[in-house]
């Protein structure tokens, strides 16, 4: 089946050059070079992923993720730019799944456009089963080591964003978003804070430490 890839790129030279290094037989590319034919590629080819540049001529690349974000989860990789780690901040808060800084190797962009692929067409997506851990939520079922533990809605929506990003600093602006879809102008910081540590709790099992770790002033990560 064939895997649509939206490069959203003004750089003409640089767009053209990110489809011919990621070519492959099942992808296809549709080319944007402004933001305008962006949401029109989005609304009439619906692409399987988005690798998304910050500026463009008609806008910036942060306004239109924040509306895509509305109404789809289509994968987006930003395209940042160099040294620029407010850009990374904000493209992960705003609902981003990875980012990549200017100027790249293609041969990284590669391999990030590849694990974002393989992470969302897992085809038991819904399953995860590592370290004694087993996660079914589909089910709503949750194992630690063969003992199963009880999670509130809040929990399963936190645990699904860690363990489906694992190894990615997620900032807390961007879980509240995500875990209180409907709610963010209510939800406190603390809220989530409250929430991470029962989870850790949940998830300790023996002499097991929780795998989800602090990054102090911005967020958490799944190890």
């Amino acid at each position: 089946m064939e895997y649509k890839i939206l490069v959203a790129e003004d750089d003409k030279s640089l767009n053209q050059g990110i489809c011919l290094a990621l070519r492959k037989e099942e992808f296809s590319f549709i080319a944007a070079y402004t933001l305008a034919e962006a949401k029109e590629a989005c609304r009439t080819e619906q692409p399987d992923m988005i690798l998304l540049d910050v500026n463009f001529p008609d806008g910036n690349g942060f306004d239109f993720l924040r509306s895509l974000r509305r109404f789809s989860d289509v994968p987006v990789l930003m395209i940042t730019a160099n040294d620029m780690e407010t850009d990374e901040v904000t493209g992960l808060t705003l609902g981003a799944d990875d980012y990549i800084a200017k100027p790249f190797s293609l041969m990284a962009l590669r391999a990030r456009v590849e694990a974002i692929r393989r992470r969302m067409t897992r085809p038991s997506a819904h399953i995860y089963g590592e370290n004694g851990y087993r996660f079914d939520f589909e089910r709503l079922e949750f194992f630690a080591d063969g003992q199963e533990i009880i999670l509130s809605a809040p929990e399963q929506k936190l645990l699904r964003l860690f363990v489906t990003h694992p190894g990615q600093t997620l900032p807390r602006e961007m879980l509240i978003r995500r875990v209180w879809t409907d709610s963010t102008e209510y939800i406190d910081e603390n809220a989530l804070s409250v929430t991470v540590s029962r989870l850790r709790k949940k998830l300790k099992s023996g002499d097991k430490s929780c795998p989800i770790t602090t990054v102090y002033g911005i967020g958490y990560v799944w190890k």
